[in-house]
């Protein structure tokens, strides 16, 4: 895998991978979120509280001033929180008649992990050639 990613780096560039996992960080970072807030509403819109729309939006909202200021290591926490998402997403798939939501909400987080770990392998490398 490493000696792929090295060929990768070499035949495509580092700019241009740090800026293609850029965008899908961004891309699924801002649809997982939507679908976040989508599920916490309606929780809350059953009569619970505010909390679960809290539990569900804020690790994710924790981690926009580290997407904004493009870190590497935000990056790529980002990515271990993500797969939270998808163990959440594959969870609910499984409940009847939330199929399509939990398995967007797993295919969603599964392309925001790829994307931050890509763009902290990239941007790191990055750094370290400039």
């Amino acid at each position: 895998m490493r000696r792929w990613l090295e060929d990768l780096e070499a035949r495509r560039g580092l700019d241009t991978l740090t800026a293609g996992a850029r965008r899908l960080v961004i891309g699924s970072y801002g649809v997982l979120l939507a679908l976040m807030l989508y599920r916490g509403l309606a929780v809350q819109s059953d009569g619970s509280p505010v909390g679960p729309l809290v539990a569900f939006v804020l690790p994710l909202v924790l981690f926009l001033p580290s997407i904004l200021a493009r870190r590497a290591r935000g990056h790529a926490w980002l990515a271990f929180v993500s797969l939270l998402y998808f163990t959440q997403g594959v969870m609910v798939a499984t409940l009847p008649g939330q199929g399509l939501r939990g398995l967007a909400e797993a295919l969603v987080s599964l392309a925001l992990f790829t994307g931050c770990m890509g763009y902290a392998r990239f941007r790191s490398r990055q750094l370290r050639a400039g």
